[in-house]
């Protein structure tokens, strides 16, 4: 009985080793693969400081994060089906169990697979990142997460939305390069185009040579001219770029900037007129005369 208890006792410390063995290899590829990821989001952050370079950083800290858990679940897989037979289980009928399991699971799952090719390609293509904001369908907000199966935005509402990347069709980035908006500013009929145009572009270089905002704009504000015209005046246009993400705080400092130069200027606005009934007296009966206002 010693022999065969001793033959036993060194099989299982054996199999024990190997299984060690197993583990501590898996261990240290999760760690390296820790450390090529976090050296990839260190090599991108270094590249400079420009709004070019931290996109930059951002797209590779997204692409380093789905890397690592992609490799970290193959590592896993792998691990298991090494350690198996250490076990004493034998993976050849697992394998082909697997192998009809997956093929059953391709069929029922594809709209699954369709998310996982639809989300490689957009984070491959660098179509967006976490921390940009997006249009996606009717969903507008800040991407919050992004895995190759799913991304989550959150809207202007603070709702959290989650969208299969397999229904994702059509994005529009909002973040990239620069934003865009226009300024409309409405004249009275009787009032001059030329004047007001003329106070327009006075408060555009004022704004571009203001300290505080000329950093945050990219181009403009310039004053393209008469939009629209009508019987209630006419509709003057400005275009105004910006940094991403404040082209509307620059276009309200716009606006407040027309306001108070045209009340300088004594500049009317455009819009709908009023009428009130004045009464006037008349041999000592007062009749209500029509008085149009602005």
């Amino acid at each position: 009985m010693a022999p065969n208890l001793f033959k036993w006792t060194d099989i299982a410390a054996a199999h024990a080793i190997r299984l060690a063995l197993i583990v501590l290899v898996a261990l240290v590829l999760n760690r390296l693969l820790r450390l090529l990821t976090r050296r990839m989001t260190t090599a991108a952050g270094s590249d400079g400081v420009g709004r070019i370079a931290r996109m930059r950083e951002q797209h590779v800290k997204t692409l380093s994060g789905i890397l690592y858990s992609a490799g970290t679940a193959v590592l896993l897989i792998g691990t298991v089906l090494t350690a198996l037979p250490e076990l004493g289980f034998n993976v050849t009928p697992l394998a082909a169990a697997a192998g009809l399991a997956s093929l059953a699971f391709g069929f029922g799952a594809q709209h699954l697979v369709r998310d996982f090719i639809n989300g490689f390609f957009m984070i491959i293509e660098d179509q967006y990142v976490v921390g940009e904001t997006v249009r996606i369908g009717t969903v507008v907000g800040r991407v919050e997460h992004l895995t190759l199966r799913r991304t989550v935005i959150r809207d202007i509402q603070g709702a959290v939305v989650t969208i299969p990347n397999g229904e994702i069709s059509q994005v529009a980035n909002l973040s990239r390069d620069w934003g865009q908006v226009f300024v409309d500013v409405a004249i009275a009929a009787e009032g001059s185009s030329d004047v007001a145009l003329a106070a327009l572009e006075r408060v555009s270089g004022e704004l571009r040579n203001d300290a505080a905002w000329s950093p945050v704009l990219v181009d403009g504000p310039r004053v393209l001219g008469i939009e629209s015209f009508g019987p209630a005046g006419a509709t003057l246009r400005l275009q105004l770029r910006a940094v991403p993400g404040r082209q509307d705080d620059a276009a309200r400092e716009l606006r407040r900037r027309i306001q108070n130069r045209f009340e300088l200027d004594k500049i009317r606005w455009g819009g709908v007129q009023r009428v009130k009934i004045v009464e006037k007296e008349k041999e000592g009966a007062a009749e209500p005369s029509p008085r149009l206002d602005p």
